[in-house]
């Protein structure tokens, strides 16, 4: 059962982080007494920095000890679906990132998070903590903007270079909706296809091919949205599938649905895409 009352936010990233920071998100909820909210995440390239200033969520499915989420953490790029819950009011603050930001801002390979969430204090030691704390006292999104910029402005005096060529592969595979072949990106790095595929990992925590394939599903999302009403058959050739199959395929472990009854019965992923 399900009836909060949400409210969801965006907020523009601070010229400085600009090239790090895609934006920042807040999501708090009202939940009457009885009520549960479930949250639905699907697969997404993007890591973020997550930070529960309310209730915790309950990661799904429960087992006979509660599997909580810590109050700040890492969520690394994933390829799965996720869901969590929650039966007292909420609030979430997010930092959504750019693939590449955890490698280069805060020196974390992005291949050791791939579908893993991890606490703060675990990967940035004592100023994990110091950062959660100030996070969890700020009284208003501001103040956590704020805070979490001035935190990683602090990064960007020791940020790692970016390997040669990967910031433009990735904007290429997104301005493509992800169609692009792996042996031409591989070519306009001057590199071997093995090692592009290497250092693309290295970066991105996913080989180009899944990076891709994500990358395309998110396309289906985007074009549902903004563009004219076509049929799923329509939806997936203009975003690059070649048959019904295999976007049903990709679909399904991405979203955890199929897409017919995904956007047929509105699921519960569909307005936070």
């Amino acid at each position: 059962m399900s009836n909060p009352a949400l409210t969801y936010h965006t907020f523009a990233p601070p010229p400085s982080l600009a090239r790090y920071v895609r934006f920042f998100w807040n999501l708090e909820g009202e939940l009457s007494p009885g009520h549960v909210y479930t949250h639905h995440a699907m697969a997404d390239v993007c890591p973020e920095l997550i930070f529960h200033y309310n209730e915790l969520f309950t990661v799904l499915p429960e087992d006979e000890t509660a599997n909580y989420l810590s109050f700040s953490g890492v969520q690394g790029q994933t390829k799965h679906t996720s869901r969590y819950r929650v039966s007292r009011n909420f609030g979430l603050f997010g930092v959504y990132l750019y693939p590449y930001t955890l490698l280069v801002l805060l020196h974390l390979p992005a291949s050791e998070l791939t579908n893993e969430y991890v606490h703060l204090n675990d990967l940035l030691g004592k100023e994990g903590e110091e950062l959660e704390e100030k996070m969890m006292l700020a009284t208003n999104t501001q103040q956590r903007i704020y805070l979490v910029s001035n935190f990683l402005e602090g990064k960007l005096r020791k940020a790692a270079p970016l390997l040669p060529g990967m910031k433009e592969t990735i904007q290429q595979i997104r301005q493509s909706r992800g169609t692009c072949k792996i042996k031409e990106l591989a070519h306009h790095t001057c590199l071997s296809e093995r090692q592009f595929e290497r250092n693309f990992k290295h970066v991105t925590g996913f080989s180009p091919k899944l990076f891709s394939r994500i990358i395309r599903f998110q396309a289906v999302f985007n074009q549902y949205r903004t563009g004219p009403h076509k049929t799923l058959t329509e939806l997936a050739f203009q975003c690059g599938y070649y048959d019904q199959s295999h976007f049903i395929e990709d679909f399904k472990l991405f979203s955890g649905h199929n897409p017919k009854k995904f956007f047929t019965e509105k699921a519960s992923g569909l307005p936070w895409v």
